[in-house]
């Protein structure tokens, strides 16, 4: 995160922690598994590492891929707007963007740290909990590309997408975000000192479903003035997959 507060100095624009959000997840899991060598099963400790690893290189990069080129990302040029008159704008950025970010990083991780010292071998909990974090990484990963394929059709500018997984929940990679941690919780969920990190997912959840995610791109979608946002939301889940709602049902 400091890396990343530098670059963001150095070119004027702080969406790029966005970018290091991913990649100190799999920083946080790598040194967890070297530090925990020795210690926990290895093939638990191997499992870990690998699912949050993968999950994060692939978000860092999709994240990079779709901020080329562009400017300051408007969440961060309001919330830098509101820092109090007289502050240091570079202190206040480096105190909310980028170091509360690492506080997040570090409790999220929390059971995926867990989980590497654990000396018993993955179970059927953990096993359960790879199966979820795959459906998670698919709805992110397809969600991302069916929308970056139909934002690259000059055609759709300005149109609402409700197709693929779409259609079916307004954030299909939130969704899918939630159930990757859901998944890497079960990883140390099969011992009971996992219980005490329950916290992670569920913060992780509360975040993408009523924090910083859904609702903040939905009220910035609202102001836009998009033709059809309105009817889309009406018939479209926010946030858990489910059928499209009929007018009648609305």
């Amino acid at each position: 995160m400091l890396a990343a507060f530098a670059v963001g100095l150095r070119t004027g624009r702080h969406r790029g922690v966005d970018v290091a959000w991913g990649l100190a997840f799999a920083a946080a899991a790598l040194t967890g598994c070297a530090l925990s060598a020795g210690y926990g099963d290895g093939g638990r400790r191997a499992l870990a590492t690998a699912l949050v690893t993968v999950w994060g290189l692939r978000l860092a990069a999709h994240l990079w891929w779709r901020a080329r080129g562009l400017p300051e990302d408007p969440r961060y040029a309001r919330m830098l707007a509101r820092a109090p008159a007289g502050a240091p704008r570079t202190r206040y950025a480096l105190r909310i963007v980028y170091l509360l970010q690492a506080a997040l990083v570090w409790f999220v991780a929390l059971p995926v740290l867990a989980a590497q010292y654990l000396p018993d071998p993955p179970g059927p909990t953990a096993w359960a909990g790879t199966a979820l974090w795959a459906v998670g990484l698919f709805f992110e990963a397809v969600g991302d590309a069916q929308l970056a394929r139909f934002k690259a059709d000059p055609a759709h500018r300005g149109r609402v997408m409700d197709r693929g997984l779409w259609r079916y929940t307004r954030h299909p990679n939130y969704f899918g975000d939630a159930c990757v941690w859901w998944g890497l919780f079960l990883l140390v969920a099969d011992h009971p000192v996992g219980w005490a990190f329950v916290g992670s997912p569920l913060l992780m959840t509360w975040l993408l479903a009523f924090g910083s995610g859904k609702p903040m791109l939905e009220r910035h979608l609202a102001t836009t003035d998009r033709p059809g946002w309105a009817e889309y939301t009406a018939r479209t889940s926010p946030f858990l997959p489910l059928p499209p709602r009929s007018p009648r049902s609305r």
